[in-house]
């Protein structure tokens, strides 16, 4: 499994292209993740990271890179390190945590909470999704309520399952869901730690979701 089995449509001006490519497993990208941010801001000036006008109560703390023409929201937490691209929007009292990297014209809603998580270009999450130690590929949209668990009960080692059985070992206690460019997850749906979606998959609202779905 590889991630351009998920994600075909990554931009050749995106910073982490190198260091995230398309052809390692798609959980790769989030171990990934901490030392891709580290060296993009090692190599970012300080004065050239925030882009667009920040409100006075939205606080930010951290290593944070705003994009360009991006609507930031009167009141939110911001904890880096974490890239937020161009033209998106933020809307009031979003959460984003530490290790976070959000792709271009995305949308990040109210009492929305993101952590540990990489949304590629025109993804929407708009109300009151938790999106940890996930993958949202392009053009992905979240119903309301929707939650990415990143967790099992038992707190052991995230396994991936095919429908021939197969098991994929991630090596991670966290992983939520890898999730397909143009996928839809519908309101208030749950999708289970280590789900993948391929590309064009629709879940339905207040189901349960959990495996490979292609």
């Amino acid at each position: 499994m590889q991630a351009k089995q998920f994600f075909s449509s990554i931009a050749d001006e995106w910073p982490f292209k190198n260091m995230l490519p398309l052809d390692i497993e798609p959980w790769m990208w989030l171990k990934r993740l901490p030392e891709a941010l580290e060296n993009f801001f090692t190599h970012c000036p300080i004065d050239d990271r925030i882009r667009s006008r920040v409100p006075p109560n939205l606080h930010m703390r951290g290593d944070v890179f705003i994009g360009e023409n991006v609507t930031l929201p009167p009141l939110g937490y911001i904890q880096g390190p974490v890239y937020i691209g161009d033209h998106c929007i933020l809307r009031p009292n979003v959460y984003i945590r530490e290790h976070v990297i959000v792709g271009q014209h995305c949308v990040l809603g109210n009492a929305c909470e993101f952590k540990h998580a990489i949304l590629l270009d025109h993804v929407q999450a708009p109300h009151f999704n938790y999106v940890g130690d996930s993958i949202l590929g392009t053009h992905v949209h979240l119903g309301a309520g929707a939650i990415l668990s990143n967790l099992r009960f038992d707190k052991r080692e995230i396994l991936i399952k095919d429908g021939s059985n197969k098991v994929y070992t991630t090596g991670l206690k966290k992983l939520g869901a890898i999730v397909g460019d143009y996928a839809e997850v519908g309101c208030n749906a749950v999708l289970q730690p280590g789900t993948c979606l391929f590309p064009h998959c629709k879940v339905h609202p207040l189901s349960s979701t959990k495996g490979i779905i292609t």
